[in-house]
């Protein structure tokens, strides 16, 4: 059998590397299995996996690569081509594979982007292929990019020449909606949302054109409903380009995750994917595993106190500084502290650094052993691989996502027109799929963890925050090392 063949060859080739990952031959069984049953599994592997997954998924499709695909961001790839497959050469195990547009004509395992996936789904090449998606987690908001339109100010002088005919229609409308985009810009958001009405309106022109090329052609098929719309504005040249994408990328694309065998693979535990954008009544796995580590084991000291002020207070800035300077001082490692508000975060990193000086940086890599990083939580889910584990982890406000992103409102306003529960189905799940994968390190570390936003304590759903950073140990007051 398959899961016995990449069972031996996996257990050879370990013979002949230093990894102490623990579930190498056991994540090679279960994609054996899953390639050679054509099932739809789920693989949770726990944060912190740190990449060492690679060996368990290639060993099997170097044995069995007819009909698989394999999904890859432009990261991954790299890590595969850089990595990976000279790992796997030296050993003397060699993975015939292919990149073209069209399906491989032999047996060679066929590599895909996202985009390649989407152009494979519409020209029905997915069909009785198996699909495995590392890093399922992010697999919604790769979708939505890959499917995203962008418009900028050169595609609308293209239309207008294009089109005599509408040409003041459109330059009217054009006019007028960037007066009222410039109108609602912030000092500290330069995205505007562009809402239905508008769009609406734009496609009632655009229908009375006879032919349209892209961006515009792709625009016209897509219902504004089921879309979201937002200017990024540049104030220096008074222009702005248009983003356009999805609200929910899965529903678009019926059938994507189960016309065939698909295998989903996160490194960020049972909560990395969110069930409101997997939309799991479509997607139901025959096989779901997770695969925990030994220091998935060890338990976090959390500094949490009971009465903390809550975000939206006066006093909450005051007491974030305070807070993190006490936690700061006499700490010999590194110190993250994350902070999505990007307002809050810039001032609290300029009043660290009056006081710790060049310790402190913003969103960049720090040369003391005992610096300061203060950074947003995307930026520090994006470095992790390049940076080293932090001393302690600073969690200024629980990552919510904010409704002054234009995507995360046009999101809200649909659940809400469904009558779903947006924050318990949608927020919520999505701050916690990104607690995880931001502490783990801290395990292996014997690192601190710190939460300082009074909402942990003082909301009911402060529980489910406490739940997934399990196991971890109190710590009542801050004792010098």
């Amino acid at each position: 059998m398959l899961e016995a063949l990449a069972h031996r060859r996996l257990k050879e080739i370990l013979h002949h590397t230093s990894s102490s990952w623990p579930n190498h031959l056991t994540l090679c069984r279960l994609i054996a299995r899953s390639l050679r049953r054509s099932d739809h599994t789920l693989l949770h592997m726990e944060p912190g996996s740190k990449n060492e997954w690679w060996l368990g998924l290639l060993v099997p499709l170097c044995l069995e690569s007819r009909g698989n695909i394999l999904v890859l961001t432009p990261s991954q790839r790299r890590r595969l081509f850089d990595i990976e497959f000279p790992r796997l050469q030296q050993v003397g195990v060699k993975v015939g594979y292919w990149e073209g547009e069209d399906p491989p004509l032999d047996e060679r395992l066929w590599l895909l982007d996202y985009s390649g996936l989407l152009k494979a789904y519409k020209q029905g090449y997915l069909k009785t292929k198996k699909l495995i998606i590392p890093e399922a987690e992010r697999l919604t908001d790769l979708l939505r990019k890959a499917m995203a339109i962008h418009v900028k100010p050169e595609d609308w002088e293209k239309l207008r020449k294009s089109e005599p005919a509408l040409d003041g229609s459109l330059l009217q409308f054009y006019e007028e909606l960037t007066r009222r985009l410039f109108t609602k810009k912030s000092r500290f958001h330069k995205l505007v949302r562009i809402y239905n009405d508008d769009m609406v309106e734009l496609k009632s022109l655009l229908s009375l054109s006879a032919l349209l090329l892209n961006p515009w052609s792709s625009f016209l098929k897509h219902d504004p409903n089921e879309w979201a719309g937002w200017a990024e504005l540049d104030s220096s040249m008074l222009s702005w380009d248009w983003h356009y994408q999805p609200l929910e990328p899965l529903k678009l694309l019926p059938g994507l995750l189960t016309n065939q065998s698909t295998l989903l693979m996160t490194e960020s535990g049972k909560h990395g994917i969110v069930p409101v954008d997997l939309n799991d009544d479509d997607f139901q796995p025959t096989v779901l595993v997770n695969l925990s580590n030994r220091d998935s084991k060890e338990p976090i000291s959390l500094f949490a106190p009971l009465r903390q002020p809550l975000p939206n207070t006066e006093i909450y800035a005051e007491y974030l500084l305070d807070q993190s300077r006490r936690l700061i001082f006499g700490r010999q490692g590194l110190t993250v502290i994350l902070l999505d508000d990007s307002q809050l975060r810039l001032k609290l990193t300029s009043q660290l650094a009056s006081e710790f000086g060049k310790r402190v940086v913003h969103q960049t890599q720090v040369e003391e052993s005992n610096g300061v990083i203060c950074c947003c939580w995307s930026w520090w889910l994006n470095s992790l691989d390049s940076l080293p584990c932090p001393d302690q982890l600073i969690i200024g406000l629980i990552p919510l996502a904010s409704l002054e992103s234009p995507l995360i409102a046009a999101r809200v306003e649909a659940m809400k027109r469904n009558g779903q529960d947006w924050f318990r189905d949608f927020l919520l799940p999505k701050a916690l799929s990104l607690i995880p994968p931001a502490v783990a390190s801290l395990r292996s570390n014997s690192g601190r963890l710190a939460i300082l936003d009074g909402r942990l304590r003082r909301r009911s759903w402060g529980d489910k925050i406490l739940q997934v950073l399990e196991p971890w140990t109190p710590l009542h007051r801050l004792l010098p090392n």
